[in-house]
């Protein structure tokens, strides 16, 4: 179990990684879009490219930052009667969420995707606009994000299991300002103290 929550908790720390710095890619394509205005009014120009590496950009941070959206627990829920129910429940149908319609939806695209990637890198069709951009590079943003997302979600499985068995914390609990590993560092180490104490505690005993 300790090498899988340390799988989840480097998985924890590549999608707080990339969701950390995903948003430069909202900054580059709002500039991109300022700069883009100015040029069109002030010098009657423009260029479809302009117009496509923003949609490009966008793609690749709203793709990319599903992986940190479900560590940081972001997306929609409807928690109407999951919220009413006991814990363990709540945690069962997480990991069933994650074994059984999570992964294999992620895998199903990837499937369909990385083919598609492939092609378009091989043919290098470019958009049918005036001036556009090559296609594959804003394609390739689909496997990346959505392997991402799928790693998160087994990171996710992970937790919950170790939650159920006793060796980690509650992973459907409030958010604090500390990170999902740094949380799990601290129960996995007032773990090891309990234990630790008990068996301190039972060595009198056992001497007597």
């Amino acid at each position: 179990m300790q090498a899988l929550l340390s799988l989840s908790r480097a998985i924890d720390r590549l999608n707080a990684f990339v969701g950390k710095y995903s948003i430069w890619l909202i900054f580059a394509s709002t500039f991109i879009s300022a700069a883009n205005a100015i040029v069109r009014k002030a010098f009657d120009t423009s260029s479809n490219a302009f117009l496509e590496v923003q949609w490009y950009l966008f793609a690749w941070s709203f793709l990319i930052a599903a992986g940190w959206t479900l560590l940081n627990r972001e997306h929609v829920r409807i928690d109407v009667v999951n919220s009413r129910l006991p814990k363990k429940v709540q945690v069962w149908i997480d990991i069933v969420g994650f074994a059984l319609f999570l992964t294999p939806l992620c895998i199903t695209i990837l499937y369909l995707s990385v083919p598609v990637v492939i092609q378009m890198y091989q043919s290098g069709e470019v958009s049918g606009n005036p001036g556009g951009l090559i296609r594959w590079p804003v394609w390739v943003a689909i496997p990346v994000g959505i392997t991402l997302l799928m790693l998160q979600g087994w990171s996710e499985l992970i937790k919950r299991i170790a939650f159920l068995r006793g060796q980690g914390p509650d992973p459907m609990g409030k958010l604090s300002d500390k990170s999902a590993e740094e949380e799990l560092a601290e129960a996995l180490r007032a773990e090891a103290e309990r234990k630790q104490e008990q068996a301190l505690s039972a060595a009198p005993a056992a001497q007597r």
